[in-house]
């Protein structure tokens, strides 16, 4: 075997087991979504909660929020206000798009998280938690402070 073929062997091999060994650069970011802000407005007996919080995708890609549950409540379900001239209403979301490099908030009078059937008493001051599942595969188990309607004029 020549020195030129061995150099190639030997070069052919470093680059084989370089490619083999480096992490992968097209790889999802497994942290690119986070919460801000996170909170609830907590109602009175058993009047159902709604919870708000800032999604924040520093990622490449749209990742969709595609389903939300809680330790603490029985329900909880994306919703959002729609206006329809003079009345609102609320119409149920299956997802919720955070765009590549952006933010969606959770606020309201828009897109909220309607929380029911609390499965132990919840009151001002309080943590709640709500899991939040990414179409990325992330899922984030999110503390929502809980605050009364005074507290969040």
């Amino acid at each position: 075997m020549s020195i030129k073929t061995m150099t190639y062997a030997a070069l052919s091999c470093t680059l084989a087991l370089s490619f083999a060994f480096a992490p992968a650069a097209q790889a999802a970011d497994p942290h690119a979504i986070s919460v801000k802000d996170a909170w609830v407005r907590w109602l009175p007996g058993n009047l159902p909660a709604a919870g708000y919080a800032t999604l924040v995708n520093a990622g490449d890609k749209p990742i969709d929020l595609v389903e939300i549950s809680s330790k603490d409540y029985g329900d909880a379900m994306l919703h959002q206000t729609v206006s329809n001239g003079s009345s609102q209403k609320m119409v149920m979301v299956d997802r919720l798009t955070v765009p590549a490099h952006g933010q969606v908030a959770i606020a309201p009078g828009g897109y909220h998280v309607m929380l029911e059937e609390a499965k132990h008493k919840v009151a001002p001051g309080d943590t709640v938690h709500l899991t939040l599942k990414f179409s990325d595969g992330e899922t984030l188990d999110t503390p929502f402070a809980v605050k009364s309607p005074a507290q969040t004029q």
